[in-house]
């Protein structure tokens, strides 16, 4: 399942990271629609509103399908047919969808045969793993290079920060009687989840890892429904971290909600040598912290850490982005 998210890009640099190519192999970035109402969030839930791409040619017929825009909508679809006066008496919840039910949900399938496909985009999502003592957290987004993240270019050159979490989901346009706006939604179409996360949690949204697969998804009038859906399956190229359950609280919205822990420590968030950088501007001083014992876990690093649990980790690399997002990085000092 896919219960809550992070999309902490400006709206400027959310356009730049979802630069791509049309049919004629033209370098593009798609223009935001109603782009003023987005707002990024470190701890996005059901019922707020979050960025996705769609092809243009759901708003302009005579666009190139290849097109894209982005769109900030309400997470929850509701569907166009609804006839209640306020969408918030929809008595089931439709934040996910099933891939083995969304051709036979009267909520989900009209909308996908009509091709309103959509990639909601994250910098990852949370998950919660039920334990003994209660339900670990865990951040779960693509794998990160560091060398990349190393230099963030201005203007319109190519795009060098964090890759977004590129998810498949169905919207809708939801018009209530009589006068008022039309309000665009969407769900998170789920999956099984992929080997290396299903400690965490059986299910997972369906990631579309790469941007042929973007393309397949979004441009709904050259690839029928029946292709489309085959683009829908668990993927294994995903890293993930223990958060803090500081997540747990909808309201907590800073970047302490992605911030890596370790696990078998104290649940708050330390000051670790390898955190440091990232909750330096989360708090003005920062105590050294202990040496490690043999026994504990290994430091976060770049790279993928097979352990029993967590399985991989790019948490370095999200502590660095996240320093650039606020006050200056603070060195790291030397275990």
């Amino acid at each position: 399942m896919c219960g809550r998210t992070a999309c902490s890009l400006a709206a400027d640099n959310l356009r730049r990271a979802c630069a791509y190519r049309d049919r004629r192999g033209q370098h593009r970035q798609p223009e935001w629609v109603r782009g003023e109402r987005y707002q990024p969030s470190y701890n996005k839930g059901p019922q707020s509103s979050g960025p996705v791409l769609l092809s243009r040619r759901h708003l302009h017929q005579d666009a190139d399908s290849s097109e894209r825009v982005l769109m900030d909508m309400r997470w929850g679809l509701v569907p166009s047919w609804f006839k209640q006066d306020n969408p918030s008496k929809l008595q089931f919840n439709t934040s996910n969808c099933r891939s083995d039910t969304m051709l036979s949900k009267s909520s989900y399938k009209g909308a996908l045969l009509k091709g309103k496909r959509c990639v909601v985009l994250a910098d990852g999502f949370y998950e919660w793993q039920q334990q003994s003592g209660g339900k670990q957290p865990y951040f779960i987004y693509f794998p990160q290079t560091k060398d990349a993240m190393d230099k963030e270019t201005e203007g319109d050159e190519e795009w060098k920060g964090w890759r977004l979490l590129t998810m498949a989901g169905i919207f809708d346009c939801w018009k209530p009687p009589g006068e008022g706006e039309m309000l665009y939604t969407y769900t998170i179409i789920t999956v099984d989840a992929s080997k290396d996360v299903s400690f965490i949690h059986h299910r997972m949204p369906a990631i579309l890892d790469g941007d042929e697969a973007i393309r397949k998804w979004l441009d709904f009038a050259e690839v029928p429904t029946q292709e489309a859906v085959k683009l829908i399956q668990p993927t294994e190229n995903i890293v993930f971290h223990p958060v803090s359950t500081f997540v747990n609280n909808i309201r907590n919205n800073t970047p302490e909600c992605v911030a890596p822990i370790e696990l078998g420590a104290k649940k708050e968030v330390k000051a670790t040598p390898s955190n440091k950088v990232m909750l330096g501007w989360l708090k003005s001083s920062q105590e050294s912290s202990p040496q490690k014992k043999e026994n504990d876990l290994p430091k976060w690093t770049s790279q993928f850490i097979h352990t029993p649990s967590p399985k991989k980790t790019s948490a370095d690399v999200l502590q660095q982005w996240l320093g650039k997002q606020g006050q200056p990085a603070v060195k790291k000092h030397k275990a």
